[in-house]
């Protein structure tokens, strides 16, 4: 088991990292009868993508002997209705300037390329960018 999620009424959720015991908190967002006061269950998911893009190009950067901390991506989500879903997510990823134009065509491959990427349906338009300014 990866994870367990409880219901804690309100539209409230509470998730769980079985081997860490680390945990996080949902809401409904306040377009979808919820307070916002919290990541909601879409936001996780844009935020996901993300994560992994920055995680795949940090296991890459070690390979190749570079430091990208701090690092930081911006993440966008747009929602559709009828059915509603994430429609479009966005991610601006900032990213040191010292690199080589070779070594970033290899971490942008690889972002490119990350599990959370090849997981999202065809459907959703992704728009990712790099600016290598830090």
């Amino acid at each position: 088991m990866t994870s367990k999620v409880v219901y804690n009424g309100e539209l409230r959720t509470e998730c769980t990292h079985i081997k860490s015991g680390d945990s996080f908190m949902t809401d409904a967002p306040t377009d979808n009868n919820g307070l916002g006061q919290a990541f909601s269950p879409t936001d996780t998911v844009a935020t996901g993508l993300a994560s992994c893009m920055l995680t795949m190009m940090g296991i890459k950067a070690n390979g190749l002997q570079l430091d990208i901390r701090n690092s930081l991506a911006e993440v966008t989500k747009h929602m559709a209705a009828s059915p509603r879903r994430i429609s479009k997510i966005e991610v601006k990823l900032t990213l040191p300037a010292n690199i080589s134009d070779k070594d970033r065509k290899v971490l942008e491959n690889t972002a490119n390329t990350c599990p959370v990427l090849y997981s999202l349906h065809p459907d959703i338009e992704k728009e990712i960018s790099f600016n290598w300014v830090l």
